[in-house]
């Protein structure tokens, strides 16, 4: 299976659409698929989180603003995977010599 750059969701439940489709809810975190731990490091099995291989880190932002379904974001995950958009990274002003 090749390795992608985006991650992938974990999330505490899940709930199924009109279509059939596995959707996650509650509490959502990044996670790269083949590892078994979250970006925030929380591991996966431990803390009861199911995988959503097909469903994108960007695609769980989408849902959360758009679904009635309760889905809390991580945000040390947001942190980890690099979501500022709009926004420059930080960089110190003036270092010290």
């Amino acid at each position: 299976m090749p390795r992608r750059s985006e991650p992938a969701v974990a999330a505490s439940s899940r709930w199924t659409d009109d279509d059939g489709v596995r959707a996650p809810g509650g509490s959502v975190h990044a996670w790269r698929p083949g590892t078994n731990q979250t970006r925030c490091g929380l591991p996966l099995h431990k803390a009861g989180l199911e995988r959503f291989p097909h469903v994108l880190w960007i695609d769980a932002r989408w849902l959360a603003d758009t679904t009635d379904e309760r889905m809390v974001l991580c945000h040390r995950c947001a942190a980890a995977t690099g979501d500022r958009p709009g926004r420059r990274r930080w960089t110190r002003e003036r270092p010290r010599p």
